[in-house]
């Protein structure tokens, strides 16, 4: 599963989300240029419904390349 599809996956299930989401990137071991845009996608749509992004299972070339991004999320 591609970083893209866990992101798309998550945009669904916003409206229904209590405060926060959270995304399991275990599958995931590198991350492109279209899968960080839709995390940021994701991450400024979540901030407007007031609701907090939680990753978990980020692998360390994942987490260099999001660290560099300054993306608002909730390491786990």
């Amino acid at each position: 599963m591609t970083t893209y599809e866990i992101v798309e996956e998550a945009l669904g299930r916003l409206d229904s989300a209590k405060g926060e989401v959270i995304l399991d990137l275990s599958p995931v071991s590198r991350i492109d240029s279209r899968g960080l845009r839709a995390l940021e996608n994701l991450t400024a749509t979540a901030g407007a419904k007031g609701v907090q992004v939680a990753l978990r299972g980020v692998n360390v070339d994942v987490y260099k390349v999001l660290k560099l991004a300054n993306l608002k999320w909730l390491p786990m």
